[in-house]
């Protein structure tokens, strides 16, 4: 899945993101991105961003007498307050590339090519960052019943930090990371490399997008979490960067300054365990 782009034959597939159709497509991407975010800045100056410190779960709700359906209730609100925040901060970094898929696919039904339409492709991409929050969630309710069971595993916590950040590093100086941020960064070149007509070829053209974008950016969606717990401030930070990766010149440079930062970011807290509390405190 994640093999190096090659080079694709644009002689005449810049035009096609040109249209007006494409510019719609794009601001409405946008635009859909920044009510998101209206969301996402409420949510937060109303209660705080529902995280790692603070997230809705099911020992929240443990004297409840429907414990079962209060852990659902819980797991619902956690991955709506995710699947928002994704939208706010993933869509618009994703409006060049819905917008030449929109061109493309416009294009290929003038020839009679069926294909999955730009509001499924764009489900599709929120989607694989909605399954994303699963894992995510899981891993909130298994550090709480650690902590909860042992308050001695409280004290390591700081540690586990340190090398979430390192993992973290090192995996945005990795090969991968350049492999997938490439991919996120050409629009063009990715489209007409995979492109294959139909519903199932355009459905795969989608997946692979949306696993591309994840490989691009899940270690600073976990950073987000175990750093920040979804605070604002981190929210901000971590989406300015993903934009400053896939649409700035010389995002692969980005990527590899933010990777020696979180790797250097993690040696401090190893060495100063304090700064895990200074850290999850950056929130609005």
């Amino acid at each position: 899945m994640f093999a190096r782009e090659q080079p694709a034959d644009e002689g005449a597939a810049p035009r096609l993101g040109r249209d007006r159709a494409s510019l719609i497509t794009a601001v409405a991407v946008i635009g859909l991105g920044l009510v998101a975010w209206v969301g996402v800045i409420a949510d937060a100056s109303k209660a705080g961003m529902p995280g790692m410190e603070t997230p809705p779960s099911a020992m929240d709700h443990g004297d409840m007498a429907d414990g079962t359906g209060s852990s659902v209730m819980s797991a619902a609100a956690f991955l709506v307050a995710w699947g928002v925040m994704m939208a706010a901060m993933m869509l618009p970094s994703a409006a060049p590339m819905i917008a030449l898929y929109g061109a493309i696919h416009r294009h290929s039904g003038r020839t009679g090519q069926g294909g999955i339409s730009v509001v499924a492709f764009s489900l599709l991409y929120l989607v694989a960052w909605l399954l994303f929050g699963v894992p995510v969630y899981g891993a909130q309710l298994a550090v709480d019943a650690l902590v909860e069971s042992s308050p001695a595993v409280a004290g390591l916590l700081p540690y586990a930090l340190a090398i979430v950040l390192i993992v973290a590093g090192a995996y945005q100086l990795s090969p991968l990371k350049t492999v997938c941020l490439r991919a996120c960064r050409s629009p063009l070149g990715f489209l007409m490399a995979r492109w294959r007509a139909g519903y199932l070829g355009t459905l795969r053209l989608g997946v692979a997008h949306a696993l591309y974008c994840i490989g691009c950016c899940w270690a600073l969606m976990v950073v987000l979490v175990a750093a920040g717990a979804m605070g604002l401030h981190w929210v901000l930070l971590v989406a300015a960067l993903v934009a400053l990766e896939k649409l700035a010149p010389g995002g692969v440079v980005v990527a590899r300054a933010a990777g020696v930062a979180l790797v250097v970011l993690g040696l401090l807290v190893a060495v100063e365990p304090s700064l895990y509390g200074v850290l999850r405190g950056m929130t609005m």
